[in-house]
């Protein structure tokens, strides 16, 4: 599983990991495993897998670790 750190989260239910490459990942609170998104914070560090979703590359089996 590839590890980032959470840059960004909306009040709508989703947010973005920073991958350490150019680019930030997007992620869905569905996507997440073993936590609730109100229990998200910036900066937490998570593990994750890269998926496809249906606007693009997004996390999926988001963790913190």
């Amino acid at each position: 599983m590839a590890e980032g750190t959470i840059k960004r989260l909306t009040d709508k239910g989703y947010g973005f990991i920073d991958t350490g490459s150019s680019k930030d990942l997007f992620f869905h609170m569905s996507n997440l495993e073993g936590v609730h998104y109100d229990e998200l914070q910036e900066g937490q560090r998570v593990s994750f897998t890269e998926g496809q979703g249906p606007k693009g590359p997004r996390a999926e089996h988001v963790k913190l670790i």
